[in-house]
Parts: structure tokens; C-alpha cells; sequence
């Protein structure tokens, strides 16, 4: 979907065709006004993209419900139009300063207490998309990687099934990185509800402790997260499962890339290459 199409639905939908621009990915971002629109993608053979959407609006009501700071929905539902679904959301006001481990932390443990809401939420299906990034990347890769990715994501699946948790399966984010917060004058707020889960709690701690291990995270940063969770997921002897599925996915992911930017290629080697080495502290780059 390009910027052109996105205003041609928000015009479709009698929203504002001047909104601006924040961002065009998996959706394409509008700011108008105090409202920001979100237009996703077709969804006309892609039915759990409408339904992904609907779920988002259903989170922003429940987690409000419930108390959690998080981003408002500006309607009780999710339109359909032309094809597309488009949300509304309450803009957030300005950010005081970025956010940080403890930030994150102080949210999911709040998120992390409540039960199941009265709609149906997936699982974190962390290496469901590998067989379909893979293919995106064909020839680009060498098949023996993808091959090598293949057997890494049906080896974890099989083990990440049978994990005993140390916390009680519940609600979670799903992508729980610093990035998804916005710290404003009442304090941090959780954003980017697409991700949402039903799952084990771990999945929301092991992707810190990958971001101390691969990304660059400060031991200093993530021992302020663990402080202000109150548990360090490390500790967990399902957390190289969890991690190990994780790496995997992001592999995978940054395949994708690989047949129009050689940076993505280049990271991609970077990481299978770490990761057949048995080398777990190679630096990653994000992509």
C-alpha cells in the first residue's frame, strides 16, 4: 500500500485527506487534529488483518477498563473501508523524554496481573511467519541457511510446546521493548497493541534479556528492568527456548530483505552465522 491509496481510503472513510504522514509500513499512519488514523493494508484476502484490527480496538477498550495507561481508542470499533480497516486513536501529547527499561517494566507487570479479557486473544506465535519470510527471500539466501532456519524453528516449536513456566500464562504484549512506550506528563504509556497475546509471560521478559545479549543493551539497563519487574527471566530454565525461538524469527525476518538491500544480507549472514557458531553474544544490528 503506498501514501496515495491510504489517502484515497481516509477520503473514502470522510476523514481528513491533508492528515499527515507519520509513518507508512504495515499501516499507514495519519496525524489530524488530535486524532491519529491508522489505514492497513488490503484486507480483502487477508481476513486476519481486519480481525487483528478489531482486536486492537477491543484491547484500547479493555486495557482503559482496567486502568493500564495505554493508547485510547477514539472509536468503539474498527471500520472496514474499500477493503482496508481503519482505526482511530487518541494522540498522545508530546513526550517528556524517551523511555526506558524501568518504564517498560513498571507497565508489564500491571499487564502481567490481569486476567484474560472476555474476547479471544492468540498466541505469541513468535516463528509463524518463517516459512513465509524465507520464501520472500528465494535465491538471495543460501538454501542451506534456510534449510538451517527451518530445522532451528521446528526444533524450538517442539520445545517451546512442552516449557514449564515460572509465571502464570496470561495477557501480554508480546513485543515488549522500550520503543513500544511513550513517556508523557503522566508518566509512560504502552503503545502498539497489535502484538497482544495470550501466552506465557516469559515471552514479554526474554526479549530484554536479548536486547542486553545481542542488540547493545547496557547490563546496567537491564538490571534496572529486572529490578523494577522483580524477576530476572534469565534465571528460567525455559529461557534459551524462548530466546532460541526468537532468534530464530528474527532471522528470518531480516531475510526478507535480502533481495533489495545488501545490508540486509549482510546482517542476515551476520546472524546465522552466529547462530551455527553456537555464539550467543555476536552483536546484532537492528534492521
Amino acid at each position: 500500500m503506498d501514501e496515495a491509496r491510504a489517502r484515497t481510503v481516509l477520503a473514502a472513510a470522510g476523514l481528513p485527506q491533508d492528515a499527515e504522514l507519520l509513518a507508512l509500513g504495515e499501516n499507514a499512519v495519519f496525524r489530524a487534529d488530535e486524532l491519529v488514523i491508522k489505514v492497513g493494508r488490503d484486507a480483502t484476502a487477508h481476513t486476519e488483518l481486519l480481525d487483528r484490527a478489531r482486536r486492537e480496538v477491543s484491547l484500547a477498550h479493555w486495557l482503559a477498563e482496567a486502568g493500564i495507561p495505554a493508547v485510547r481508542a477514539a472509536e468503539p470499533k474498527a471500520r472496514s473501508v474499500d477493503g482496508h480497516p481503519v482505526t482511530l486513536w487518541h494522540r498522545l501529547p508530546d513526550g517528556d523524554r524517551p523511555a526506558g527499561p524501568g518504564d517498560l517494566a513498571s507497565l508489564l507487570r500491571l499487564v502481567h496481573a490481569l486476567p484474560a479479557p472476555s474476547f479471544a486473544l492468540p498466541r505469541r506465535e513468535l516463528l509463524g511467519g518463517v516459512e513465509r519470510w524465507l520464501r520472500i527471500a528465494g535465491d538471495a539466501i543460501d538454501p542451506a541457511d534456510a534449510d538451517y532456519l527451518r530445522r532451528r524453528r521446528d526444533g524450538f516449536a517442539e520445545a517451546a510446546a512442552a516449557l514449564v513456566p515460572h509465571l502464570p500464562p496470561g495477557p501480554i504484549h508480546g513485543d515488549a521493548l522500550p520503543r513500544n512506550v511513550h513517556v508523557g506528563p503522566d508518566g509512560p504509556v504502552l503503545m502498539d497493541l497489535e502484538t497482544f497475546s495470550l501466552d506465557l509471560r516469559e515471552h514479554d521478559l526474554v526479549v530484554m534479556a536479548l536486547s542486553r545479549d545481542r542488540y547493545g543493551l547496557s547490563a546496567d539497563a537491564y538490571d534496572t528492568f529486572t529490578a523494577a519487574y522483580g524477576w530476572d527471566v534469565t534465571e528460567w530454565d525455559g529461557c534459551a527456548v524462548l530466546r532460541g525461538a526468537r532468534e530464530t524469527a528474527s532471522c528470518a525476518w531480516v531475510a526478507q530483505h535480502a533481495p533489495t538491500n545488501p545490508k540486509a544480507l549482510a546482517e542476515f549472514r551476520r546472524r546465522v552465522a552466529s547462530l551455527r557458531d553456537h555464539d550467543p553474544e555476536v552483536r546484532w544490528y537492528p534492521f
